[in-house]
């Protein structure tokens, strides 16, 4: 199958690098027109720089496609619904979003500042909202679209000194669910993707020794652009059906993960007080409680 979103108009945030960057580029390639979206910040979102956007629309258009760039921030909703409109004046239509924009501020939790919080969550989740919220209308007057965002498995598995972007990617689940559920008799779908790459947001992690220096090359073939595929699928017809889901990426695997419902129960009839709680729940519970075991240690096999 080729051009598998042939005819479709996209918007990615972030896709100045990385894996907006991947998604931009093979969107393009199967037949989209793309308005790249990214600010140009610096990993921890300071900055601003319209270099990445352009430079990504310069390789679509070398290599025939379409795209067009926006610099604006997804961190207003003026600026949200400036992107959308940036897709109607030069295509005409808007079909596609994926949101992939982000920043991080990685702070052990008792060291970490309001704005170490705020803005984080303000770029993804209200990024993420901002920009479902400016395309949701267009969605629904021609009765269709794709929403496409980026999690993590620090917020579905977790990770040490994360507690804010795992509440911001983990709020994007549940905007994304919210959406599948809202927009489902509209013929929109919302899925999420928890992306694995060797990007300048892992790069830091150290190669010094003969262990770690193996373990980063296999890292390293974790690229951007083996998490495109499955964004442009999901963004695509044949992935019709498909709503509501949470999904990972890792090098060659792509995996499906679980979503929360009840394991356990305990029942009495004559109700709870704190002391019957403390002689049954903990032994009723205990091999049945999540472990505090962060994303390493559930994908703890070398990327294949």
């Amino acid at each position: 199958m080729t051009n598998i979103v042939a005819g479709k108009v996209a918007i990615v945030t972030g896709a100045g690098r990385g894996i907006g960057r991947a998604i931009a580029m093979l969107l393009a390639a199967e037949g989209a027109r793309v308005v790249v979206n990214d600010v140009g910040a610096s990993l921890d979102g300071s900055g601003t720089d319209a270099g990445p956007a352009q430079s990504v629309v310069d390789e679509i258009k070398a290599a025939g496609g379409e795209a067009v760039a926006s610099t604006l921030t997804i961190t207003e909703p003026q600026n949200a619904e400036g992107i959308v409109q940036a897709a109607l004046d030069a295509f005409g239509r808007v079909d596609i979003l994926i949101n992939n924009a982000g920043i991080l501020r990685d702070r052990i939790f008792h060291r970490m500042s309001w704005s170490d919080w705020s803005d984080v969550i303000n770029v993804h989740l209200h990024g993420s909202f901002n920009m479902s919220r400016a395309v949701a209308a267009h969605f629904r007057e021609q009765n269709s679209g794709a929403f496409v965002h980026m999690t993590s498995t620090s917020a579905l598995i977790g990770n040490f000194g994360q507690a804010n972007y795992m509440a911001a990617k983990f709020g994007i689940v549940g905007l994304s669910r919210g959406i599948a559920l809202d927009m489902a008799r509209f013929h929109v779908r919302s899925n999420c993707i928890a992306p694995f790459a060797w990007s300048r947001m892992i790069g830091s992690i150290p190669a010094e020794t003969p262990e770690e220096k193996a373990r980063v090359e296999k890292l390293q073939q974790m690229t951007p652009e083996k998490n495109a595929p499955l964004a442009v699928y999901l963004a695509s017809d044949a992935a019709g059906g498909i709503s509501g889901q949470i999904f990972s990426v890792r090098n060659n695997e792509i995996f499906l993960f679980g979503q929360t419902r009840p394991i356990r129960t305990l029942h009495r009839s004559e109700g709870w007080t704190p002391d019957a709680i403390a002689g049954q729940l903990k032994d009723a519970f205990a091999a049945s409680l999540t472990p505090l075991d962060r994303s390493g240690d559930v994908f703890s096999w070398d990327p294949v």
